[in-house]
C-alpha cells in the first residue's frame, strides 16, 4: 500500500510541475517546502516534513510515514530602465508580464523498519521568467543599418517581445539510515528535468557562434542526474546539526540555444551546499540557522561576464559585422562558445534563521529572514534584465494546525524587498546609457500533511 502512494504522489508530481518560477537566492527557492518556507528557509537541522530529498536527505529518518502534498503562489515583479542613452532615444521604464505562478510541492516518506526509511521529494527550481513588450525602441536607434525611425524593435533591439522562461522540475528519491538513536545520514539521487526558451534576442546574432541557434525556438528541454548527502545529528539534548552535499549536476546541452548559452547550449545545476543547527531554547521554541552556498561561478553559461569587451570591428571574433547583422567568424569567445558571453553571475552565500513556536497542541508559528548575496553586480544588468535574480532580503511567516491527530495544515508567506542594480550599459550593445534592473517578490502557500 505503501509503495502505490509513493508511485501516485510521483505520478502526479510529474505532471504538475511544469511552469514553476521561483527564483529567490539567484534561481534557487529561499526554501523547501512550506514548513522550511515559514522559517526563512532554515531546515538542514529540522525534521518535520517529506521534503527531505531536497533539504536534507537524513531527515527522512526521523520523520516517519507521512504525505505532504502542498501548493505556492509565487508573484515576481521584475522591471528595467534605461537613461542617458544616445540622443535620449533608447530611454524608458519597462514592466516585465506574468506575474503570478503556482508551484506545487510534493513528498512522501515511510518507515522500513526503525532504523531505514524510502521517500520522495518533488520540487522546483526557475524563476529566470520574464515577459517584455515589443516595439518600444527603433531601428535606426538601435544602430542597424539604414535603420527607421518607427518603434518596431524590444528594449534589447530585437525583433517581437523579449524574454526568457526557464523551469527545473528535480524528482528526489530519498533513501535514509539511522546510524544510532542521535545520527542519521540520507542519500537522494537526483532526476532533473529542465525546459528553456527564450525571445527577442535576434539582434546579438553577429556576436554568436550560431544566430539560428539564439533566439524564437520555442521551449527546448534538458535532463541529468545528480545526487544530495546529508547527515543529521543530535549533539545534545537541545541541539541538532545536520550538513548536506550536492556537486554540479551535469546536464544535457539545449540543443535549439547552441548559439546563446556557453559550452554549446549547455545550462549545468551548480554545485551546492549546506550547513545547519537547531537550538531548543525552550520545550516550545526552537531557532534553526542555516549557511548555504551556491557555486555559480562553477556553471559557465550563467558565472561567464557578459560585458567582455569583445575587440573591435575587423578584428573582434564576433563581431565583424554591424551589430544586428546575424554574421560573424565564430571562437571560442563567441555567444554558445566554451567563453562565450553570460550573465555574469557570482557565487551565493546565504544566511537562513527561523524561530517556531509551539503556541499549544493544536498550533505552531514560525516567522524567518533569509538574507543571501545578489549574483548580479553592476555593470552586468544588461543581459540580466531578462534574467533579474537580485533580491537578497526575504522576510517570512508561517503557521501549522493539526486538524486531527495525524493531519495537518501548513501555510507560509515570504516576502523579498526590492532590490535594484545599475551600472553602464553593455558596451556590446550600442545604446549607450545607464540601466537599472528591478525586483521583488511575494509568495503564499497552503500544504496539508498526513502521517500514516
Amino acid at each position: 500500500m505503501k509503495l502505490k502512494a509513493l508511485v501516485g504522489v510521483l505520478a502526479v508530481a510529474g505532471l504538475a510541475m511544469p511552469g514553476i518560477a521561483s527564483a529567490t537566492n539567484g534561481y534557487f527557492s529561499h526554501g523547501y517546502g512550506m514548513t522550511a518556507k515559514g522559517m526563512g528557509g532554515a531546515a538542514t537541522a529540522m525534521a518535520k516534513d517529506a521534503m527531505g530529498g531536497a533539504n536534507n536527505p537524513a531527515s527522512m529518518a526521523f520523520v516517519g510515514d507521512r504525505l505532504d502534498v502542498g501548493i505556492d503562489w509565487f508573484s515576481p515583479k521584475r522591471s528595467a530602465n534605461r537613461t542617458a542613452s544616445l540622443g535620449n532615444a533608447n530611454n524608458g521604464d519597462y514592466e516585465s508580464s506574468s506575474n503570478d505562478f503556482l508551484v506545487p510541492e510534493f513528498g512522501y516518506n515511510m518507515m522500513l523498519g526503525e532504523k531505514m526509511s524510502l521517500g520522495i521529494s518533488v520540487y522546483g527550481n526557475g524563476g529566470m521568467n520574464t515577459d517584455y513588450q515589443g516595439a518600444q525602441l527603433s531601428t535606426q536607434n538601435c544602430g542597424f543599418p539604414g535603420g527607421v525611425a518607427a518603434k518596431t524593435q524590444n528594449l534589447l533591439c530585437g525583433s517581437g517581445k523579449l524574454g526568457m522562461n526557464l523551469e527545473q522540475l528535480i524528482v528526489a528519491p530519498t533513501f535514509a539510515y539511522k546510524v544510532n538513536a542521535s545520527n542519521s545520514i540520507g542519500v537522494s539521487p537526483l532526476f532533473v528535468y529542465q525546459r528553456f526558451s527564450a525571445d527577442g534576442l535576434d539582434a546579438f546574432g553577429g556576436l554568436s557562434s550560431d544566430a539560428t541557434r539564439l533566439s524564437n525556438k520555442g521551449h527546448d528541454s534538458s535532463t541529468g542526474w545528480g545526487v544530495r548527502l546529508g547527515w543529521q545529528g543530535k549533539v545534545t539534548d537541545t541541539v541538532t546539526l545536520g550538513a548536506t552535499y550536492s556537486p554540479k549536476i551535469d546536464m544535457s546541452n539545449f540543443k535549439r540555444y547552441e548559439g546563446l548559452f556557453a559550452e554549446q547550449g549547455d545550462f549545468d545545476i551548480p554545485m551546492n551546499w549546506n550547513l545547519g543547527v537547531a537550538f531548543k531554547a525552550t520545550p516550545d521554541i526552537t531557532i534553526a540557522l542555516d549557511y548555504q552556498h551556491i557555486d555559480y561561478s562553477g556553471v559557465k553559461s550563467v558565472a561567464n561576464s557578459g560585458v567582455s569587451v569583445i575587440g573591435t570591428p575587423g578584428t573582434a571574433p564576433c563581431a565583424p559585422a554591424p551589430f544586428g547583422s546575424g554574421t560573424n567568424v565564430g571562437d571560442a569567445r563567441c555567444m554558445g562558445g566554451n567563453a562565450g558571453l553570460g550573465f555574469g553571475w557570482s557565487d551565493v552565500d546565504v544566511v537562513k534563521l527561523g524561530v517556531e513556536y509551539k503556541y499549544n497542541d493544536a498550533l505552531t508559528l514560525r516567522a524567518g529572514i533569509n538574507h543571501g548575496d545578489n549574483p548580479v553586480k553592476s555593470g552586468e544588468q544588461t543581459f540580466n534584465i531578462i534574467a533579474p535574480g537580485v533580491v537578497t532580503d526575504h522576510y517570512t511567516l508561517g503557521a501549522t494546525y493539526g486538524v486531527t491527530k495525524d493531519s495537518e495544515v501548513t501555510v507560509a508567506y515570504m516576502h523579498a524587498q526590492e532590490k535594484s542594480v545599475s551600472g553602464p550599459t553593455n558596451p556590446n550593445f550600442p545604446v549607450g546609457g545607464t540601466e537599472t534592473i528591478k525586483m521583488y517578490q511575494n509568495s503564499l502557500g497552503i500544504a496539508y500533511g498526513m502521517k500514516f
